[in-house]
């Protein structure tokens, strides 16, 4: 059986994933200041961003370029625990 590897960050996320990584990582209220788009702003839910996100093509161009932007930076959580790596404590 083989492996497929794909170096596309894209391969096999879906723009569910996106958005839901996007609202953990960020908040309605960042995202909507990242984005200017309203349905980041007024009454924000996945359900509604995915039903516009996927009829407004230049809208998810945004999403997708900021989701991408976002896995080259650290979060928070990264840059507290920079030190710490689980695979070199031994017990």
């Amino acid at each position: 059986m083989t492996t497929h590897s794909s170096s596309d960050p894209m391969h096999g996320v879906t723009l569910e994933m996106i958005v839901n990584a996007l609202v953990a990582r960020y908040g309605w209220v960042e995202l909507s200041k990242l984005i200017n788009i309203n349905c980041f702003k007024n009454d924000p839910s996945v359900k509604s961003s995915l039903k516009f996100l996927r009829r407004t093509p230049w809208a998810r161009a945004e999403v997708e370029a900021l989701y991408l932007d976002s896995l080259d930076e650290p979060t928070a959580d990264d840059k507290e625990d920079s030190g710490f790596n689980p695979w070199t404590q031994g017990h």
